[in-house]
């Protein structure tokens, strides 16, 4: 993959060589290997998650390479550059009318799209629920077991390169209505409530001490979170803004597959 990185990077300084076929060929290879979950824009390391920013430079070329054109699918008619996902059956993935994906983003064999979107770049991994409205954007990394319930926005990003993809980490549950944004990472078995917002500013708060603990970007392993709030401090006088509150962790008598409803209840707070 070196000869190829070091093709996208020169591509991406100098336009001029989307003319080239070679550019072109290593441009269309990345795209695929996503497509087959052969390379990732972000992937786990041991502190962390590395962001692979030549990837995500990659699929921003694809997109002036492809033409303008219009496909129908029966009584249904599209106008777009990108190429729909294909051959669900041989991939192993269950997808319910009317589920688009987009050629490029990658789903791991088990993985069940409900009427939902997956854009470009995105990694989608074994065993996920993607359910009904609910969106995964551009270059965004979904782990296994993952519960993304009805009408959850979980935001893309492919401009500036080196912006993080949002994470959502393996057997999160991730409740009705959220949206994760802005490169937020969701740790492994994390519980979100319904309505909960995270972006990249959100108070993430942890009040199950004495004294409150702070996070931004990043909600800690099996946490249970809820949308909350606090006050600030305006010149037009005191306000409430928007945060989330973490108050408790999953117990381990809460099975991963429990319903999001149950593991909420555990901590007494209504659904």
């Amino acid at each position: 993959m070196t000869d190829i990185r070091e093709q996208i990077e020169s591509a991406w300084n100098d336009r001029s060589l989307l003319e080239k076929p070679e550019t072109v060929e290593a441009i269309r290879t990345v795209i695929e290997q996503l497509d087959k979950g052969q390379i990732r824009v972000a992937e786990p390391v041991e502190d962390g998650w590395q962001v692979n920013e030549w990837v995500k430079k990659a699929v921003i070329l694809y997109f002036p390479l492809q033409k303008m054109e219009t496909i129908e699918v029966g009584p249904f008619e599209f106008h777009d550059k990108m190429a729909l996902k294909k051959n669900y059956a041989e991939l192993g993935v269950r997808v319910v009318p009317h589920a688009v994906s987009r050629y490029g983003a990658y789903l791991a064999k088990g993985v069940i799209m409900m009427p939902s979107y997956v854009n470009i770049g995105a990694y989608v991994d074994s065993g996920t629920m993607v359910d009904t409205w609910a969106t995964v954007g551009s270059c965004a990394q979904i782990g296994k077991h993952v519960h993304l319930s009805g009408g959850v926005g979980i935001g893309g990003v492919l401009e500036p390169v080196q912006a993080a993809p949002v994470i959502i980490e393996d057997n999160a549950f991730i409740g009705s209505r959220c949206i994760v944004v802005e490169g937020c990472r969701v740790g492994k078995e994390a519980v979100l409530g319904a309505n909960v917002v995270l972006t990249g500013s959100t108070k993430i708060i942890d009040v199950t001490g004495s004294e409150p603990v702070i996070y931004k970007g990043y909600v800690p392993p099996r946490s249970v979170v809820i949308p909350g709030s606090y006050t600030k401090e305006f010149p037009a006088g005191s306000y409430q803004v928007p945060a989330a509150l973490i108050i408790g962790k999953r117990k381990e008598s809460t099975d991963k597959k429990t319903s999001l409803n149950d593991a909420l209840r555990e901590h007494d707070v209504a659904v």
